[in-house]
């Protein structure tokens, strides 16, 4: 299994990133999940592969580089499509599906075809679900940073009615991944970075 390394995925950020604000941006983004599944990995024995769960942290919203402009605007109105733009991103790029995955495969708790159908969703019917323990943990991990202006941490009880707006199943889906992977500690990322925790 091909797993690239940090420079390498960073060089990848840094070619198709628009601007350097937009680097930025999904960059700590990707470092910050990346340091959330560590602390949940150092933890907890899930049997999964921490490097491959590091290259999936690092690559999950390279997608999001496609929502900005020509002149280097962003257009977030259809951010929910940034993680399908990732893989085919990815997958234009030359890597494999399991890589890709991370991307298409991380949007809030799982996006499934029901989903799609029932909220009229802009994207192309299917489930994109997190399948493998590497998935969901990076899938977890992301719930607990946020790109908005300005970025924050999310705690659990903030996410938890954050995502709850799509259905009590989401919700649901969350605590039992709070019940297997615990909360993360947020209070020393938060000062390192200077992001401010929500909720």
């Amino acid at each position: 299994m091909w797993i690239p390394s940090d420079p390498e995925i960073r060089r990848l950020h840094e070619r198709v990133a628009p601007t350097p604000e937009a680097f930025d941006l999904v960059w700590t983004h990707c470092e910050i999940v990346c340091r959330i599944a560590e602390q949940l990995l150092d933890r907890l024995d899930l049997g999964v592969n921490a490097d491959l769960v590091r290259a999936g942290c690092l690559l999950h919203d390279i997608g999001v580089y496609r929502l900005y402009g020509r002149d280097g605007t962003p257009d977030f109105t259809g951010y929910i499509r940034h993680g399908l733009l990732g893989h085919e991103l990815l997958r234009d790029e030359g890597y494999p599906d399991y890589l890709c995955r991370f991307c298409s495969c991380h949007t809030g708790v799982g996006v499934t075809r029901a989903d799609i159908l029932d909220q009229g969703l802009p994207l192309p019917p299917g489930d994109y679900v997190a399948e493998t323990g590497e998935e969901e943990l990076v899938m977890y991990a992301d719930k607990f940073h946020s790109k908005k202006t300005p970025p924050v941490f999310v705690s659990v009880p903030a996410y938890t009615l954050s995502v709850a707006r799509f259905g009590p199943d989401k919700a649901e889906r969350f605590t039992r991944m709070v019940d297997t992977y615990g909360a993360p500690d947020l209070s020393a990322l938060s000062t390192e970075y200077g992001h401010a925790v929500a909720g």
